[in-house]
């Protein structure tokens, strides 16, 4: 194998340090990487030694299996209560003429777009306000399961829940039984941010703390559910902030072994309170993949979100520990494009993933939520993609971003 070549001749490297090389038999041994260890790897290691490690980890796992689904989103509100300063989605509440709250029945009438449409998956996230409260999101999820019994639900963060059940009086266990009874299937990774209060408290400390975060994540993985996780890097962190993120979410994995996929988050600066930080390069980028695939060893997955941090970057980030791009979106999401990624509209037909993939020598495999194989692309022939009767997104004009208050 390429992957186990390459990191057999990086171990016997003399110009090696000794931390590197320790490190480097340690992941050739599928032993844990310490705490301390992943530091040294933020701070010293080059790109090309994460990438050999990171890769060895990935073919180990998966070879050259790539996943992605067909999925859609519907972002209820970009209006929150919460002011977080690296958000440049979000609006307040007194800015309501910027933004928009959508009802119930225009939420379903977005599922129904895709009536016919073999999408697998609908991802629910936005603001936090008042009128979505435990009421509206239980008969939603019961509404959508109605309609399409197999359309998987994946919705809402920690800070949404928190905030409903806060509402309602009700502790996380209770709150999170009565959200899969209503029909939530999985809980994406966003809201987490950094989890240390040193960093939180100056970018989003109105909102859930860390420790909540995860606490809402362990109850529902106690029902035997699963979900996802993220990192927003890139902005005023330093690097042993990155990981004892990172070290929380492993050590939760330990205990519940509920988490599927980590998504490594870029902050963008476009439009919002802290653009006045440079973002990151995409060698960091890349950087990040690497030592996030090979310290979570304990996550089946790592994720990049090719509407994030656009195709190109996407495509080397697959030599890089990821093994997951998401999914064709079909520009049923803002929350990227107005924070300013590369890819203002994002969607991609079924075909262009696969293409994408294929162009590093990659197999492309079509998923559910739970990555059960949907299609595997290896030798497929395409007909003609069918296109969805897409669902027309509020327009937000270069004058609406002048002042931005964020959310999760």
């Amino acid at each position: 194998m390429d992957a186990e070549l390459n990191l057999n001749i990086l171990i016997e490297d003399t110009l090696l340090s000794e931390d590197l090389k320790n490190i480097a038999k340690k992941v050739g041994d599928q032993v844990r990487v310490t705490f301390e260890e992943a530091v040294i790897l933020y701070e010293t290691a080059e790109l090309a030694y994460l990438g050999v490690l990171a890769n060895f980890i990935r073919e180990k796992r998966h070879g050259k299996k790539t996943f992605f689904n067909r999925n859609f989103h519907i972002e209820p509100t970009n209006l929150c209560i919460y002011d977080c300063k690296f958000c440049s989605y979000s609006r307040l509440i007194k800015e309501r003429s910027q933004g928009w709250e959508y009802t119930m029945a225009e939420m379903l009438g977005m599922v129904k777009n895709y009536d016919g449409i073999p999408v697998t998956e609908v991802h629910i996230v936005g603001g936090v306000l008042p009128q979505y409260d435990l009421k509206f999101y239980s008969e939603l999820f019961t509404a959508i399961h109605l309609h399409r019994p197999e359309l998987h639900v994946k919705a809402l963060t920690p800070v949404e829940y928190h905030y409903i059940f806060k509402k309602a009086k009700m502790d996380y266990s209770t709150g999170m039984k009565l959200m899969k009874e209503a029909g939530l299937d999985s809980i994406p990774g966003g809201g987490a941010e950094i989890f240390h209060p040193e960093i939180r408290e100056q970018i989003a400390k109105d909102k859930c703390t860390g420790d909540q975060w995860l606490q809402i994540h362990e109850e529902w993985h106690k029902l035997g559910m699963r979900s996802n996780a993220t990192m927003l890097y890139g902005h005023i962190e330093k690097y042993w902030h990155r990981v004892d993120h990172l070290d929380k979410l492993r050590k939760l994995q330990d205990k519940t072994g509920g988490f599927q996929a980590f998504i490594p988050l870029k902050f963008r600066n476009q439009d919002n309170q802290m653009s006045h930080i440079p973002e990151v390069s995409v060698i960091e980028d890349l950087r990040n993949y690497a030592i996030s695939r090979i310290f979570l060893d304990n996550f089946d997955h790592i994720k990049a979100y090719w509407a994030m941090i656009g195709r190109n970057t996407a495509q080397l980030s697959l030599n890089f520990g990821v093994d997951d791009i998401d999914g064709t979106l079909d520009d049923t999401t803002k929350i990227y494009s107005m924070a300013g990624a590369e890819e203002q509209h994002p969607a991609m037909t079924t075909r262009e993933l696969v293409e994408l993939i294929k162009q590093v020598g990659k197999q492309p495999i079509e998923r559910n939520t739970f990555y059960d194989v949907v299609t595997d692309y290896k030798d497929f022939i395409f007909v003609d993609d069918v296109k969805p009767k897409y669902y027309k997104l509020p327009v937000i004009t270069q004058s609406d971003q002048v002042e931005n208050n964020p959310v999760n």
